[in-house]
C-alpha cells in the first residue's frame, strides 16, 4: 500500500535495521512494510552493518544504540559520511548513551508508537 501523496512523502524504499534483539527487529520490520516501505534489511552487529551499507547503502537506517559487545556510533559516522539518514533508537534517556558527536541526531524512544516511527521515516526522506 502506497501511502504517498502528492502533499505528503513517500516512506524511504530500502530501510536498514540495525538491532540486536530479534523481537524488536521483527517489530520494526513488520511496521515499516506496512508504511510502504519495500526493503528492509536486518542486521545485528557493527560488522554486518558497515557491509549490508558497502553492498547497497540503504535510504534510512535505524540503530540501536546498545547492540550486544559493542555500540552502533561506527555505522552512523559511514552514514553521516554517505548522507544517508538515520534515527538511533534507545532505552535509554535521551542523554544517555548517545555520544556527544552525535548529540543532534534524532532519536526514537524504545518502544516507540507506529506514529513516531512513521514520523521519523517521513521526515527524513523529505529532507533527504
Amino acid at each position: 500500500m502506497d501511502r504517498a501523496s502528492p502533499d505528503r512523502p513517500a516512506c524511504p524504499a530500502d530501510v536498514l535495521i540495525v538491532e540486536d534483539d530479534p523481537i524488536i527487529a521483527i517489530d520494526f520490520e513488520e511496521r515499516l512494510m506496512g508504511f510502504g516501505v519495500r526493503t528492509v534489511r536486518t542486521v545485528a552487529s557493527v560488522a554486518r552493518a558497515l557491509d549490508a551499507i558497502a553492498e547497497r547503502a540503504p535510504d534510512f537506517a535505524l540503530l540501536d544504540v546498545e547492540l550486544v559487545r559493542e555500540k552502533s556510533f561506527a555505522i552512523a559516522e559511514r552514514l553521516l559520511a554517505l548522507k544517508i539518514p538515520f534515527v538511533f533508537v534507545t532505552g535509554y534517556d535521551a542523554e544517555t548513551g548517545i555520544s556527544q558527536e552525535f548529540a543532534g541526531q534524532p532519536r526514537l524512544q524504545k518502544p516507540c508508537s507506529s506514529e513516531e516511527l512513521e514520523a521519523a521515516l517521513l521526515e527524513a526522506n523529505a529532507i533527504r
